[in-house]
């Protein structure tokens, strides 16, 4: 047997004797069992996906809306399934699911500032949502002044740190611009490296809020130094020591993170798309080859002369392959799209697994961007698996009824036109 892994999704009550079914026979097979959610075995040559039950129910009940992005107010009561917002580009769909995320993650999935999540020119905008967790109700509510300190509540109790309610309601979100993910920049792929483990563990966003403020302040001292032509040792030495422990902690988070995360992303670009490619993809730190103390000794008179912290943990990147080659250069357009809906997908069975809870699946007119069969691999995941709630926007209806048509009756469909909605007869 070449390569010698194989992945399977499994029934826990029958791992032991399909694993040793693997390892007699070698033989490649794909069992899929489409269950809640799953945990990584290896044994030898093989990798067994156990499937167990998700221990925590969760879904939106209800959205209200004032001020938001193009929608002076809106209340929407949603199906614990599926929900499709139906529209002509430009009226506001995309506006409604990241009204949903900004309620999950207390900010817009675009990472635009609140001043362009408000109505123009309007001074204040807010979210309400309530979410049902386990059939407990949990109300929560963004109430943001422009430019001002933003208030997120829980059960009417105002957190005092909007880091607190990460991770009380995880959630995905799939859109075109995604893409950006395998060709921008290495801060993209580090940004969703941090949005999936910040909704995972808390110490581990903590640890990113303390390397990156001490950070900010190391490079603003460094510019100010190089300005007025001085320089102080003790003070650059503070900020070092500080850097030393959150960037250990981040890196064996990551670094644990993605050696996890590889067998669920391979799986799902096998799925998606019916291909047979080898992908893949590396975690690259610079910590991976000396401490973070090195790092900043060894790059001192540099980061002077630079004015800013030339190395370190905010430099890290996921390097993607596929075939043994750079995904960037050599992947065609089907490929780069489904390399990159299968990190998405993968991300979302990550953070199920992890806590034992489907987040909320938002879809962002993908079904535009793909062609037929990975609609079709797409739409075959989104029937037979449990994603838990769904959140969908397309600008076909005809598609959308397609769609709907094999989850029963358990959806609804809205119809957006300029900043109004309305649920379709």
């Amino acid at each position: 047997m070449e390569n010698g892994v194989f992945f399977a999704f499994i029934k826990e009550d029958i791992a032991n004797k399909v694993s040793s079914l693997f390892i007699q026979e070698e033989k490649t097979l794909i069992f899929r069992f489409y269950l809640p959610s799953f945990s990584v075995y290896k044994r030898y040559l093989c990798t067994i996906v156990l499937l167990t039950p998700n221990k925590t129910t969760l879904h939106l009940q209800q959205l209200k809306i004032t001020n938001f992005r193009n929608y002076e107010s809106g209340k929407l009561e949603f199906s614990e399934k599926l929900n499709c917002f139906v529209g002509k580009n430009g009226v506001g769909k995309t506006n409604l699911l990241d009204a949903v995320y900004y309620l999950c993650m207390c900010k817009s999935y675009f990472g635009v500032p609140d001043t362009v999540v408000a109505l123009h020119q309007a001074p204040f905008f807010r979210a309400e949502g309530l979410f049902s967790r386990n059939g407990r109700t949990e109300k929560v509510v963004a109430k943001v002044k422009v430019r001002r300190k933003k208030i997120f509540e829980c059960n009417d109790v105002a957190y005092k740190k909007l880091s607190e309610h990460i991770g009380l309601i995880p959630v995905v979100m799939i859109a075109p611009d995604d893409t950006r993910l395998a060709t921008d920049g290495s801060e993209v792929r580090r940004r969703f490296i941090d949005n999936t483990l910040a909704q995972l563990a808390p110490d581990y966003l903590r640890q990113l809020i303390i390397y990156t403020k001490v950070l900010e302040q190391r490079n603003a001292t460094l510019k100010h130094f190089a300005k007025t032509g001085t320089y102080n040792t003790a003070l650059i030495a503070s900020y070092d020591s500080q850097l030393l422990e959150p960037a250990a902690n981040i890196f064996e988070y990551r670094k644990q993170f993605i050696e996890e995360f590889i067998p669920f992303f391979q799986l799902y670009y096998g799925i998606i798309s019916g291909q047979n490619e080898e992908v893949s993809c590396t975690y690259s730190s610079p910590l991976a080859e000396n401490t973070m103390e090195q790092i900043l000794e060894k790059n001192k008179q540099r980061d002077r002369i630079l004015q800013r912290t030339s190395s370190g943990i905010h430099k890290d990147d996921l390097v993607f392959v596929i075939n043994g080659r750079p995904l960037k250069r050599y992947a065609s357009q089907g490929q780069l799209k489904s390399f990159v809906l299968a990190v998405k997908l993968a991300q979302y069975e990550f953070i199920r697994q992890q806590k034992k809870i489907a987040p909320l699946l938002l879809l962002d007119d993908i079904f535009d961007k793909l062609d037929k069969l990975r609609v079709r691999q797409l739409l075959g995941l989104l029937l037979e698996r449990d994603f838990g709630q769904i959140f969908i926007t397309d600008t076909h209806e005809n598609r959308v009824e397609g769609i709907l048509k094999g989850f029963s009756e358990n959806f609804k469909k809205f119809i957006v036109d300029e900043g109004k909605i309305r649920i379709a007869s």
